[in-house]
């Protein structure tokens, strides 16, 4: 791929969710705000190979995505009052292209992302379409790893991003926030796709990159804008504490050739410890919040109190296990998962040994709820080596490297697998 391809292609992860939102609301249609922005992408592919990348290549396809919307709007004849507003921002656009396209996306109402986000939660749409829909709109993600998030096929996916953006359309779903009175029941949604997208950039389900923070800082970004928007909300501050202090371990979760580093590995003199008391503090204003409601901690606040004993911990040893096993007990109480099975699983075998981990872990495997989810099998194959069952160590971490997607993750599976030395 040539240089400026792969410029093109980057400035297209940052991008694209700013062009779809903005090109949403000219057009109020999100399926076709999607199709806009492809098009300015061709024309992007055509044209920077000969004339060079702009030098705010992010105005330059937004411009370039205005004109095609307008273009559409022209041949449907839907502009007529709005022709003459439109052409004259564009005209005005085109003649400040250096200036940063971020800066007219920072007000705290007029936030097109944060609009785009409500509309993909809207309650027309079912709560795993919702959140499918957002990850494809302003997570950038393919559908297949959208699917992998999921654990369902590939095609399942693909049919529920159409019936999604179609959903929309025919309901002529209006490009704006909900009312105070809506945001109550619409923000459960929000959280959830916000949280996953985060989580596609802090450990990427497919490609050769252990991480992509470009999405983790516009999850925190998000995040942040929410917790302005409803600052009494305890779970928004329970999400925000929870991104800002796993996003504090970024500098130290790769080494110098991206080779991903467990968390108990980590040098934690690199962790960034702004964002951890961001993260603490934010994680304060979910408890008083929750505690003056009488009501207890929710699910993200209560994942942000798991991770708030990892960052307390300057040392892996310090760690307070059995805190966090307590915890996770609660978490699994409150919101029933195997996931969480899994992660308390983990948490069982550092505060009462790997066999107590592994009883779950297998419980977990009989069950066949995760059958194909490539962390289940790594947790076990860490479980039986600290047990000294090194040969079906070996067997799980291979199993695990040939489900998982990315390429640094693999590396990492086989690396473990060869470990595993017999006895």
């Amino acid at each position: 791929m040539s240089a400026t391809h792969s410029a093109i292609n980057a400035v297209w992860r940052i991008e694209s969710a700013r062009i779809i939102a903005t090109l949403a609301r000219i057009v109020r249609d999100v399926g076709l705000a999607e199709e806009l922005a492809q098009d300015a992408l061709v024309t992007a592919l055509e044209k920077w190979p000969r004339e060079g990348v702009p030098d705010n290549p992010g105005a330059w396809l937004v411009a370039a995505a205005k004109y095609r919307a307008l273009d559409e709007l022209r041949r449907r004849k839907l502009i007529e009052r709005k022709h003459d507003e439109y052409g004259r921002e564009l005209e005005v656009h085109e003649a400040h292209l250096h200036v940063d396209s971020h800066e007219a996306l920072d007000d705290e109402v007029g936030d097109d992302l944060l609009r785009l986000i409500f509309i993909a939660c809207h309650p027309v749409l079912s709560p795993a379409a919702r959140a499918a829909l957002t990850l494809r709109l302003l997570g950038g993600l393919t559908t297949d790893e959208i699917a992998r998030a999921f654990l369902v096929p590939e095609a399942t996916m693909a049919q529920r991003i159409v019936r999604a953006k179609r959903t929309l359309s025919e309901a002529r779903v209006p490009f704006e926030m909900p009312h105070a009175s809506e945001l109550p029941k619409r923000l459960a949604s929000v959280l959830e796709v916000i949280y996953l997208v985060f989580n596609e950039g802090y450990a990427a389900t497919a490609g050769d990159t252990w991480m992509r923070p470009a999405l983790c800082e516009e999850a925190l970004r998000l995040g942040r804008i929410l917790a302005e928007l409803v600052p009494a909300e305890p779970e928004v501050h329970g999400l925000v504490a929870l991104m800002e202090i796993q996003a504090s371990r970024t500098p130290a979760r790769v080494d110098a050739q991206g080779t991903p580093i467990l968390l108990l590995e980590q040098d934690r003199s690199r962790w960034d410890w702004l964002l951890v008391q961001r993260g603490l503090a934010a994680l304060a204003r979910a408890e008083v919040l929750s505690g003056a409601l009488g009501e207890a901690l929710g699910p993200y606040a209560m994942q942000a109190a798991i991770a708030a004993c990892h960052a307390r911990a300057r040392t892996p040893d310090a760690t307070d296990w059995l805190r966090i096993a307590a915890l996770y007990d609660a978490l699994a109480q409150l919101t029933p998962s195997p996931v969480i099975e899994l992660n308390r699983a983990v948490a069982l075998s550092f505060a009462f040994g790997p066999a107590a981990g592994l009883e779950v872990v297998d419980m977990l495997v009989a069950q066949g709820a995760l059958r194909g989810y490539h962390l289940l099998s790594s947790v076990r194959g860490d479980l039986l080596a600290k047990l000294g069952r090194a040969d079906e160590a070996r067997a799980e971490f291979e199993a695990a490297a040939a489900l998982t997607r990315n390429a640094r993750e693999r590396a990492l599976l086989l690396d473990r697998a060869a470990s595993c030395a017999s006895p």
